[in-house]
């Protein structure tokens, strides 16, 4: 019996941009049932069903291939021939297909022996929907032309009925699966531009880049705007903050003028003490007057620290829900600071990523924020504006928060590093590069927190991101995040945090 598809593993997935991977060894019909379970579920979130025939039949042609490449690689093991040899690769192929499929169990065995697997990873990012089937039996030089001259030959037929009509070489299935799969893209008022093969020594993906309907971004960007321009009851930044803000922007203040100021507010004067000497900061002694505590983070770290009293006294803490919120913002901020701590040794960077971790989640803070009145308000327009409901559904659930928190913070004036990290916390990558230190700490420690609670695995993760902090394995992650966590609770326990 196949499987269940874990639905709220993919939204989530959906809803964080993160990739949705799905392995096996051997690719059994029950896996290739929920392949096909997995891909109608993440098109279902991302409103494009009517691309799932299309692309359920382009996932088992590739899928199909890389087990076939699989077993290749263990049968010439077997018999001792190299498919790098064009001797050996004709030889070998010459009793291939008959000899593994007369001994199939055996073979497939041998893959998970060997740890051959197939992989598919389904990922949404802005407006393109990429899938990726890999398997690690890299692609020889042999391979890779015999691939390049098949997508070449499939550009000269315009329908299924031409590629039939003719001759195909049949060494190795004719290659009429991937000439199929590239006019199922023509289908999709698509090109072979949106299908690329690749792979190295250890690894071959071949990937789907579907650009989504852009209709469906801007209805998100619509009503994100909306909700952004209609919540009355977000003030403009508090102005005592703003006018310190000032202060410690003119090149004539002195700390000790600045700090009076702050002293004057008895309730911002606490609660910056509170943090200063919370788990943040790790000072061995504690601080008890705003001027120590000022000379303590410097001017940019109370600016920032100031950014994140603002927001939390604007937003408030006072449902379960928004409690839960700071909390897993709390835990990132700490997990980021503790990244750049240990691995950039950065000031500037220390003093910011703090209150990005905090503030990174504002969008569905705000959210939560919202009156109910002006939810009926939302709801009404996407009638008017004829949106499909589960846009507004989506956009309640997290979708898009990001972009409603970067919206929220460049209302009040925030710096553009942390309106970066805010919009890009999902996305890393795309975050303009003088920004991406920051983001990509924020990232790291949203993910970890997920990560530690074994929601999130370790393939989920942006390689790129992971090997800028040297996390290439994940042997290295678990250390870390079972010693950030621990410090974590530590901290909470002494009542520091």
């Amino acid at each position: 019996m196949a499987q269940e598809i874990d639905e709220a593993k993919v939204r989530k997935a959906v809803q964080a941009e993160i990739p949705l991977i799905i392995s096996t060894f051997t690719l059994p019909h029950e896996m290739e049932l929920y392949f096909e379970q997995a891909i109608e579920v993440f098109l279902r979130q991302l409103e494009q069903e009517r691309l799932k025939n299309y692309l359920v039949y382009c996932v088992q042609e590739l899928a199909g291939n890389a087990k076939k490449a699989n077993t290749k690689r263990v049968y010439f093991m077997e018999r001792g021939l190299s498919l790098s040899n064009p001797d050996d690769y004709k030889l070998g192929m010459a009793k291939f297909k008959k000899e593994t499929l007369d001994n199939s169990a055996h073979y497939l065995q041998l893959q998970k022996d060997k740890g051959f697997y197939i992989k598919l990873v389904l990922q949404n990012r802005k407006d393109i929907f990429s899938i990726e089937v890999r398997n690690n039996s890299g692609l020889t030089a042999l391979e890779q032309s015999r691939i390049q001259e098949k997508l070449l030959r499939s550009r000269q037929f315009d329908s299924l009925e031409d590629a039939l009509s003719q001759v195909l070489d049949d060494s190795e299935g004719a290659g009429l699966g991937l000439v199929i799969l590239v006019l199922m893209l023509k289908r999709m008022g698509l090109d072979e531009d949106c299908f690329n093969i690749s792979g190295d020594s250890k690894e071959t993906v071949a990937r789907l880049s579907i650009p989504l309907d852009k209709t469906r971004a801007q209805n998100f960007s619509f009503l994100s705007a909306a909700i952004v321009g209609n919540v009355n009851s977000l003030p403009q930044f508090p102005e005592n903050i703003i006018k310190i803000q000032k202060l410690i922007e003119d090149p004539h203040s002195d700390m000790a003028a600045i700090a009076r100021h702050v002293s004057l507010d008895p309730a911002m004067t606490a609660d910056l003490l509170k943090t200063v000497n919370s788990a943040a900061y790790m000072l061995k002694d504690k601080v008890d007057n705003i001027a120590d505590a000022a000379k303590m983070v410097g001017m940019r770290g109370l600016k920032n620290l100031l950014y994140s009293y603002g927001t939390q006294k604007i937003l408030g803490d006072e449902t379960v829900e928004k409690r839960q919120l700071w909390f897993h913002s709390y835990k990132t901020a700490f997990y980021a600071y503790n990244l750049v701590k240990n691995f950039r040794r950065d000031r500037n960077l220390l003093d910011d990523v703090y209150v990005a971790g905090i503030l990174h989640d504002m969008g569905k803070i705000v959210f939560s924020n919202v009156h109910p009145a002006l939810l009926r308000k939302i709801r009404k327009l996407c009638v008017q504006k004829e949106l499909p409901a589960t846009t507004f559904e989506d956009l309640s659930a997290g979708m898009n928060h990001p972009e409603i928190g970067a919206l929220i913070a460049e209302k009040w004036h925030f710096p553009g590093n942390l309106v970066s990290a805010i919009r890009y916390h999902h996305d890393p990558l795309a975050t303009p590069q003088e920004h991406r230190d920051l983001t990509e700490a924020v990232y790291l420690a949203n993910l970890f927190c997920d990560y530690e609670t074994g929601a999130l695995s370790f393939d989920q993760f942006d390689g790129t991101v992971l090997g800028d902090y040297n996390l290439n394995s994940p042997e290295r992650l678990d250390s870390l995040v079972k010693r950030f966590a621990e410090g974590f609770k530590q901290h909470q326990q002494m009542g520091t945090a």
